[in-house]
């Protein structure tokens, strides 16, 4: 089975770098890399050391509903391409850390009960195929497993 891992889309990232405001209304806070864990969702790729990011809310989830989390997360300040799985292998950003949060979700954007867990980096792959024999799964979120930041977005390939 193919995966194809996406990060932001590039329309809430296009409105970000033009001002707008985030998934709280606020706009962007914006910082310098120390080179230390700020992967942007955009491009998944780490942020390197001196580079400017922008600290905003995401919601990635199309409706505002009791299961559409949001949380921080970082992007680069100045626009980046997004990820394009050629691939079809874990992004830069999903091999800064040894665990992850791995759930699945519906195709109305609601947790598949049971889907969820902390797994190791190396097991992702093996773990979203496995869920995808779910056929209910529509997408799977990776989220930090340290600090519950939205990471980036797993579907059918």
């Amino acid at each position: 089975m193919m995966l194809t891992f996406t990060g932001m889309k590039s329309t809430d990232a296009e409105k970000l770098w033009n001002g707008g405001q985030d998934s709280h209304g606020n706009p962007a806070e914006k910082a310098i890399s120390d080179g230390k864990g700020n992967p942007c969702r955009h491009c998944l790729e780490m942020i390197k050391e001196g580079e400017a990011f922008l600290i905003v809310s995401h919601r990635p989830f199309a409706a505002k509903h009791a299961y559409a989390e949001q949380g921080p997360i970082f992007v680069h300040a100045e626009p980046c391409i997004a990820y394009d799985d050629f691939n079809h292998e874990l992004p830069s950003v999903l091999q800064d850390s040894p665990h992850y949060l791995v759930r699945g979700y519906s195709g109305d954007e609601r947790i598949v009960y049971g889907t969820g867990g902390v797994v190791d980096q190396q097991a992702i792959i093996d773990r979203a195929k496995s869920l995808f024999e779910n056929p209910s799964i529509a997408f799977i979120d990776i989220r930090s497993a340290q600090n519950n930041c939205w990471q980036a977005r797993i579907q059918r390939g």
